[in-house]
């Protein structure tokens, strides 16, 4: 049987001429909202892409991106005629066309104060959209085709010789010239600050271009001669060496000149070059051919190799006068050195972005922020390398395949304010993250958010981008879910601390309040109410009457040591360890009081004990006794998890205790505090309720707290009891009352 094999043969990617045809075809005379024809603003910013070597989907997608607001679903137009890929990069540089517009103008209308706190927060949002364009971008090729875009604008804005907005010659400088040498991309970053700044101050434009007295080609020819005469003498002297250099442009001048306060005759470094070779001793060797072929300026010779910067930095810099009488600076390092300098520690795009403040040594890093931006411009210096493979061939595939997935990872996110202003949040930040990050109270007050105009769940995670507008209420505080990780409303530890902050200054002012109720009627009771608070604070050891009520709201200070002093007694001690100090010797009915424990140390006479708070212990419980440090035997219920961990470290100071006789017999006149817990379903009248079951067994309430959440209340009875039977009389009543769920003691 004989079967035909049928091959097809694979479809031809489209090409550049047809993708300028589409545009041509579908945008007619358009023309930009600068005046330019889109037809031709397309062709420009594509022919910017080639010179950089980009692979051919981010040519088509730099041809095709302007043309998408004048089609009908142009999302699925594009995939059809030019493929998914041309299609995703041109709808991301859409995306960050609409992000880039707020940019500039942003910034001002949020900080318009003046000052240096001012400029500082300017600065601040001007590196923040710096850092949002890249994050944005989930394609570092859509970065390359907005600075592609931004350039080709320029060029026609000087071409037709019309004056755009300040705004764009300032955004220009602030945003895209800096993201263009943070990559590397000399070629597009001088052109657009020169473009800039023949825009922003035409006058001094002009004036730096009549300084120089010589075009632009002339400057350059005269340093491409300059190469090739060092090249010859390095060839005579068998030393391989990379040279290269070029005139420095006109806005790097401007910027040299004002940041150092230089005088134009000043600068020795209009023109130069750099020389680089295979290790430190050729270094020096060139040094010496430079300094023979020309006159050297003594003064201006830096030896970076022997005394590196402190950054690491190292290099030789010399300052030579040229034929012309002219001087020119020369850089030699080793290829290690030169790999150091442009992706190291030591890359110097920080301070030629800091201006004034980079020359004056001013500059802040970011050390992982500084790897990912060196990781890039490797990766896009690889891609230039590999591109010119031997022989021509094309070996740019594998550089490219990274490229395409090199996507800026921040540890950050940036979102927007509805005035635009951007704010830096960390990766996985809610809408209650950043109301607190814009302030204390909004975050507090937050009840809702906005999302790019839709309404949001609090603890959804934003996105690079994306508009955040908080919905708060006039008065409020945070719910305690916030601080519940499994629920998610909070990533930023910047603000779980101000919501854990609120929650612990109002339990200070309720314990504040509960305190001052106790003080008080302790004062009524002992018929001294006349007393005044703040002495009775100072007496006992507090510097304001505050903190003494705090600490007995806590029950972390006994009210006996209050009577105490009411009775002009010395003061003993503030206690802050234990809620209540009872002595055998002491009299009166209730051990909170300082009654009788009524517990026996075995072989241990008279000694001072105390209940623990933690557990309460009451007869009949099993109790064991743990030595404290200067604060005698205390007391716990023989299961308490607190007085296991602590005998378990410390064996030694476990004592056999019992209960006496007379209190297991019923015959003890002493009570005891036990806490008592209640669950139940929140309604009018409960805690009236609740009282009189405590009324009715007698049992005295000597402290209570309760919490309603969701309309279920929490509540926490401390009582005194003589017996354990009281105990479960109490919680069967309790129990009976209307919407109780669950009451019994405290485990």
């Amino acid at each position: 049987m004989n079967t035909d094999t049928v091959t097809t043969a694979p479809v031809p990617a489209p090409s550049f001429e047809e993708a300028m045809a589409f545009v041509r075809e579908h945008a007619g005379e358009v023309r930009l909202s600068s005046g330019e024809l889109l037809a031709d603003h397309a062709a420009g910013t594509a022919a910017i892409m080639r010179t950089l070597n980009v692979d051919p989907p981010a040519v088509l997608a730099a041809a095709l991106f302007a043309l998408t607001p004048h089609l009908q679903d142009p999302e699925q137009v594009i995939a059809d005629n030019f493929g998914e890929e041309v299609a995703q990069l041109v709808g991301d540089v859409r995306k960050l066309l609409r992000l880039g517009t707020v940019s500039l103008r942003a910034a001002q209308n949020a900080i318009p104060e003046a000052g240096r706190d001012a400029q500082a927060a300017r600065r601040a949002q001007v590196e923040a959209l710096r850092k949002m364009l890249l994050a944005f971008a989930q394609d570092i090729r859509v970065v390359l085709i907005r600075l592609a875009s931004r350039l080709q604008s320029m060029r026609y804005y000087a071409a037709a010789k019309l004056t755009p907005s300040p705004d764009v010659a300032r955004e220009t400088l602030d945003i895209y010239a800096p993201l263009a040498n943070r990559l590397g991309i000399w070629q597009l970053k001088w052109e657009l600050e020169d473009l800039a700044l023949r825009f922003e101050e035409p006058a001094t434009y002009k004036r730096i271009a009549k300084l120089l007295d010589e075009k632009r080609a002339e400057r350059e020819t005269y340093v491409a001669e300059a190469i090739a005469r060092l090249q010859q003498e390095l060839a005579a002297a068998h030393i391989r060496a990379e040279v290269s250099g070029r005139p420095k442009h006109i806005y790097s001048i401007w910027r040299k000149m004002h940041g150092k306060e230089l005088d134009f005759s000043e600068l020795y470094d209009v023109r130069a070059f750099r020389v680089i070779v295979p290790d430190i001793k050729d270094c020096y060797t060139v040094l010496g051919i430079v300094h023979n072929l020309w006159q050297p300026v003594p003064r201006e010779f830096d030896d970076y190799i022997s005394r590196p910067k402190p950054n690491g930095y190292k290099s030789l810099h010399t300052v030579v006068i040229g034929d012309d009488g002219r001087a020119f600076e020369v850089q030699i390092r080793t290829q290690e050195m030169h790999q150091f300098a442009e992706y190291g520690v030591a890359a110097h795009w920080r301070y030629k972005e800091a201006g004034t403040r980079g020359y004056g040594g001013q500059v802040t890093a970011s050390e992982k922020y500084d790897e990912k931006i060196a990781w890039l411009r490797q990766l896009l210096a690889w891609k230039d390398d590999v591109s010119e493979g031997e022989h021509g061939e094309k070996r740019a595939a594998q550089p490219w395949e990274q490229l395409r997935q090199a996507t800026f990872d921040d540890d950050h996110i940036y979102v927007l304010t509805p005035q635009a202003r951007v704010i830096p949040l960390p990766q996985g930040a809610t809408p209650v993250d950043f109301a607190y990050h814009l302030h204390s109270e909004l975050g507090h007050r937050c009840r809702g958010a906005r999302v790019d105009g839709a309404m949001v769940p609090l603890n959804t995670q934003l996105q690079n981008g994306q508009t955040v507008e908080i919905v708060a209420v006039k008065e409020g505080g945070p719910s305690r879910d916030w601080l519940n990780p499994q629920l998610g409303y909070l990533h930023s530890p910047r603000a779980r601390q101000k919501v854990r902050a609120w929650f612990n200054a109002v339990e200070y002012q309720e314990n504040i309040a509960n305190g001052r109720a106790m003080v008080e009627k302790t004062l009524q009771r002992e018929g001294k109410t006349s007393v005044n608070l703040d002495q009775l604070a100072a007496k006992l050891g507090f510097k304001t009457t505050d903190d003494l009520f705090s600490v007995v709201g806590k029950e972390e200070f006994s009210l006996r040591q209050v009577e105490q002093a009411l009775q002009d007694a010395p003061p003993p001690e503030p206690v802050v360890e234990a809620p209540e100090q009872f002595e055998k010797r002491s009299s009166g009915s209730s051990v909170a009081h300082g009654a009788s424990t009524g517990v026996l140390v075995v072989g241990v006479d008279a000694l001072l004990t105390q209940l623990a708070r933690c557990c309460r212990p009451a007869p009949p419980d099993g109790i064991s006794g743990f030595v404290t440090r200067g604060k005698g035997m205390s007391i716990h219920r023989s299961d308490c998890p607190a007085f296991l961990r602590m005998a378990e470290r410390a064996p030694e100071r476990v004592l056999e205790t019992a209960w006496s006789a007379d209190v297991m017999s019923g015959r003890g006149q002493s009570v005891y505090p036990v806490d008592l817990t209640i669950d139940a379903t929140d309604r009018q009248g409960l805690l009236r309720d609740i009282s009189e079951v405590f009324a009715r067994e007698k049992m005295n309430v000597i402290g209570v707290k309760t919490q309603t959440r969701r309309n279920a209340a929490f509540m926490q009875f401390t009582v005194e009891v003589s017996s354990a039977a009281q105990i479960q009389r109490a919680c069967a009543l309790l129990g009976e009352v209307t919407g109780v769920l669950r009451a019994g003691r405290k485990s």
